[in-house]
């Protein structure tokens, strides 16, 4: 393939061995010339020093059976050309000692770089079939993903069309209650969908929270900003509640803060403080009632606001600004 590295590419034309035999010559015929060339400063008994190089190199880009020629073809060309007497193939105990020391360490060449590359093949296949196997637990995990936002998503359904036959105005209301929270929360799980665990952006995901809530609410008119320093994430463990946390603050300001009005601004805001995020959701509303207590209200999504920020050990208040203000102050570590 193309995109491989020249490393995972090797040995060269495996399909052709016969281009691996003639880089076998060449490269013996090259070594013989550097050899022959070096001889008047070359001290006596040094006849294979310049085809080593060339057998590694030969076994290294063609395998072991370029190398193994190499080898042989370096063998035959020391014993002719370099070893006395010249240009003559006269075999004595001495030549005999001299081949044998040269076959063990060309054996021992080219062993070892088959090994190598036997290694590095395994290494490849085992990392294109981790690859594989990484793609498709991913597309597992997207596709788990949607399925369960589709199954809350036909839950709200049906709570809403249950409501249709219900009369009593609280059950009513706790039902489109459930039915919108349902709603919410599969929304929220679509974008929950990094196998790999990393941490989510929080602003990017907070900003598409709001424009999902303020899509849902039929105001259009109503912008919403985020602003937040660098580098803030959440762990998808604490995204859901996070992200209930201040959707539930933005539900209030469009249903409290903007009751009789379609226009609007938002603003969320994520600061990192040592240990601690802050986020902070700012309206330009009604604000709150002057008697307003959270403690006391009776409120179920702000019920639920502050248990699941007790359940991240964090704070959660609501006070007036230019409108209501929604703060949470989230424990790094939590």
């Amino acid at each position: 393939m193309k995109d491989k590295r020249f490393l995972e590419r090797l040995p060269l034309a495996a399909d052709k061995p016969w281009l691996g035999q003639f880089a076998a010559i060449a490269v013996i015929a090259l070594a013989l010339c550097i050899r022959l060339a070096a001889s008047p400063v070359m001290p006596t008994g040094y006849p294979y020093v310049s085809f080593f190089p060339a057998i590694i190199l030969t076994a290294f880009l063609f395998g072991w059976r370029a190398g193994t020629l190499a080898a042989v073809l370096g063998a035959l060309a020391a014993w002719y050309f370099l070893i006395p007497p010249l240009r003559t193939f006269k075999f004595d105990p001495q030549v005999g000692f001299a081949l044998c020391f040269y076959a063990f360490v060309a054996i021992v060449d080219i062993v070892l770089v088959e090994w190598l590359q036997r290694t590095n093949r395994r290494l490849i296949l085992e990392r294109e079939r981790n690859a594989a196997l990484a793609q498709r637990s991913e597309i597992l995990f997207r596709e788990l993903q949607h399925r369960v936002s589709n199954n809350l998503q036909v839950v709200s359904g049906l709570l809403t069309l249950q409501r249709r036959e219900v009369d009593d105005e609280t059950a009513r209301a706790a039902l489109d209650e459930a039915a919108r929270r349902l709603g919410l929360i599969g929304r929220i799980q679509r974008q929950l969908h990094e196998p790999s665990g990393e941490q989510l952006s929080l602003p990017a995901y907070l900003r598409q929270i709001a424009g999902d809530l303020i899509d849902a609410g039929g105001k259009p008119g109503i912008i919403c900003t985020v602003e937040s320093d660098s580098g803030v994430a959440l762990p998808p463990d604490a995204a859901i509640p996070v992200a209930l946390i201040i959707a539930e603050a933005i539900a209030n300001a469009l249903e409290h803060g903007f009751a009789d009005r379609d226009t609007g601004t938002i603003a969320i805001h994520v600061r990192r403080e040592q240990d601690y995020i802050d986020l902070t959701v700012v309206d330009d509303g009604h604000g709150l009632p002057e008697d307003f207590d959270l403690a006391e209200s009776r409120s179920m999504g702000l019920g639920l606001a502050r248990m699941l920020a007790k359940q991240l050990e964090a704070t959660f208040t609501l006070s007036n600004e230019t409108g209501a203000a929604a703060r949470l102050r989230l424990p790094v570590e939590a």
